[in-house]
């Protein structure tokens, strides 16, 4: 694999830099606004205000990025990126976004090339949004669609039910001593721990270790804005009082709306949530995998959902 190629379009392809993240985030929002628009769910985003927001995200996945490699033009203006992160055995693509105008242009195909080689990774996965042309490229990646993630929106404490929660739930603020059992329980739930990105959500976002009589049995985590995830539950029935907790935090730290990429096999969370008075957004995406791993009927990944 060479350093740097060119396209017929005479955009660069080259390996990213920090340097890179902002151009990258105007690239991600170009290709998720049009693909809204296209599949009749538009979205308007703030970019000025939402970038401060994000930084952070984007500089973590660039800190622990196995592959990025981004297309430029010319005129220095980034037309796509690609970018994958590794942990043990789990080879997952992060992002893959090229700008509309660029599209169809054999650019997307350089950049998923370079950063989700094809033979990588015990196991390959995506989380991937619905748009046909990119659905190609993934299945001929070596992956498949598994299931859904629904993603639900709502106002923190908006409550008409949720059935019965346990309340001899413990919960202990996550820090970084208990880091080693927050891979663990990751690691049983679906097979692969998230290694040092663990470290920056304990530094980044209000996590939590749930005990009951003493043993651990999951843990949870908010973001500032309202993400929920990733949580983890040793059994899925834990899954309502786990997220039972970070709702009222949520409603306690005066956030005004809550969110979660719920994998569609979570059928606890799901009801949860929907007793909970959550809606179902209209833009879900689709976990896919080169074989099927883990319990996704007690997890829910990172928000928002660019891995898991």
């Amino acid at each position: 694999m060479t350093e740097q190629a060119t396209t017929e379009r005479a955009v660069a392809i080259r390996r990213g830099t920090l340097d890179d993240s902002h151009q990258a985030f105007d690239v991600f929002l170009a290709a998720i606004t049009d693909l809204s628009a296209r599949i009749g769910a538009p979205w308007d985003p703030q970019p000025e205000e939402m970038w401060p927001r994000v930084e952070p995200m984007f500089q973590m996945l660039a800190d622990h990025a196995a592959e990025w490699w981004v297309a430029e033009g010319d005129d220095g203006r980034l037309a796509g990126y690609a970018r994958s992160i590794e942990r043990g055995g789990l080879f997952e693509l992060s992002e893959f976004f090229v700008r509309p105008d660029h599209q169809s242009s054999g650019i997307g195909r350089e950049l998923l090339d370079r950063a989700f080689p094809a033979g990588r990774g015990e196991v390959r996965a995506i989380i991937a949004t619905i748009d046909m042309r990119a659905q190609a490229s993934y299945y001929r990646s070596g992956t498949a669609a598994r299931f859904p993630l629904m993603s639900l929106l709502g106002v923190p404490g908006a409550r008409t039910g949720g059935g019965r929660v346990d309340v001899r739930l413990e919960s202990v603020a996550a820090t970084p001593d208990e880091i080693p059992q927050l891979q663990e329980l990751e690691r049983v739930t679906i097979e692969f721990d998230r290694g040092e990105e663990m470290r920056w959500l304990v530094e980044q976002r209000h996590g939590f270790l749930y005990r009951r009589a003493g043993r651990a049995i999951g843990f949870g985590f908010l973001a500032p804005r309202g993400g929920i995830g990733p949580v983890a539950a040793l059994d899925p029935a834990d899954m309502p009082g786990i997220l039972d907790h970070l709702e009222r935090l949520a409603a306690e730290l005066g956030i005004e709306e809550i969110s979660a990429d719920v994998p569609g096999p979570s059928q606890a969370a799901i009801q949860h949530l929907l007793a909970r008075a959550l809606r179902f957004d209209t833009f879900i995406t689709l976990f896919m995998s080169s074989r099927p791993f883990g319990s996704f009927d007690r997890f829910i990944g990172f928000a928002p959902p660019f891995v898991l």
